[in-house]
């Protein structure tokens, strides 16, 4: 017996099956316009200097050497380092900020509770770039520039985080809280051990675009640092890119830009179907 799912799928009718199939190749090729770029600048990774304006996507010859060579002429390990450091730091510090923060705003009633919550969703609205002139006279005024802690102290808490574990954290049943308080649980303990463990899905999505976001940072970075062995990867690899003479040599800048990207990948690879239920879940909050 055909199942339900089968049996709807044969009795579409032909414009049905027309419009699905349209739908589906302009969806391919969307998807294909938006791979090209980053399949090219992979291709063009392992390519040799005198192929590097042949247009064939698969080169003829593939060569390692170019990885080997970025490591040789710009000190790329210790930016990688340096941007993995300020990655995790950052997320582990919005991660417990951010989610407290959610859980007092959403299961905890004091005056003045709703006006900081619209203060916190305020700043959403404003520009990055009209804070990085505070930031800066911030960290120069303490001692900060040109050190982890000047591009960290900035992103430690996030409204943007705040706004979501909020709005997850309200969903919670507050009779659960409740008989939790009655059973003689204190509230760390119940954040730990039944708010946090009912809120994965915002938590998870949390850490990835936190760690996404701090990986990928570049005009803060690049305000505040000055010395090359502390760059972050963006940072450094326009750097690297301002250094080289030869036009040859943007190869080495496509290895470059393959290794930073790499770790996201790998990250979205492994925490895809995670970043697709959070992102729908927020969205529907």
């Amino acid at each position: 017996m055909s199942s339900p799912k089968v049996y709807r799928m044969r009795g579409k009718s032909p414009a049905a099956r027309l419009s699905t199939f349209i739908i589906y190749l302009l969806l391919a090729v969307g998807a294909l316009m938006m791979l090209f770029p980053f399949l090219w600048m992979v291709a063009t990774s392992f390519k040799l200097p005198q192929d590097v304006y042949n247009l064939r996507l698969i080169p003829e010859t593939i060569t390692f050497d170019n990885y080997n060579a970025i490591f040789e002429k710009a000190p790329f390990g210790a930016w990688i380092k340096n941007t993995l450091v300020i990655s995790l730091i950052a997320t582990s510090t919005v991660l417990i900020f951010d989610t407290g923060a959610g859980y007092v705003l959403a299961k905890f009633s004091f005056a003045g509770k709703q006006l900081i919550f619209l203060l916190i969703i305020s700043t959403l609205m404003v520009p990055t770039e009209m804070l990085i002139i505070p930031w800066y006279l911030i960290a120069n005024d303490l001692g900060w520039s040109d050190t982890y802690w000047g591009v960290l102290f900035p992103g430690i808490i996030t409204a943007f985080g705040i706004f979501l574990m909020r709005q997850f954290m309200d969903a919670i049943p507050s009779d659960l809280l409740d008989a939790a308080r009655i059973d003689g649980l204190n509230e760390w303990r119940i954040l730990l051990l039944i708010a946090i463990p009912l809120v994965k899905p915002a938590i998870i999505t949390l850490i990835i675009l936190t760690f996404i976001g701090n990986w990928n940072q570049f005009i803060w970075p690049l305000i505040v640092l000055q010395t090359e062995s502390k760059f972050t990867l963006p940072v450094g690899i326009v750097y690297f890119s301002s250094e080289l003479k030869d036009t040859s040599n943007w190869i080495l800048i496509m290895a470059g830009t393959t290794i930073s990207i790499a770790p996201l990948i790998i990250l979205f690879l492994i925490f895809q179907k995670q970043i697709i239920r959070g992102i729908a879940l927020s969205g529907m909050k």
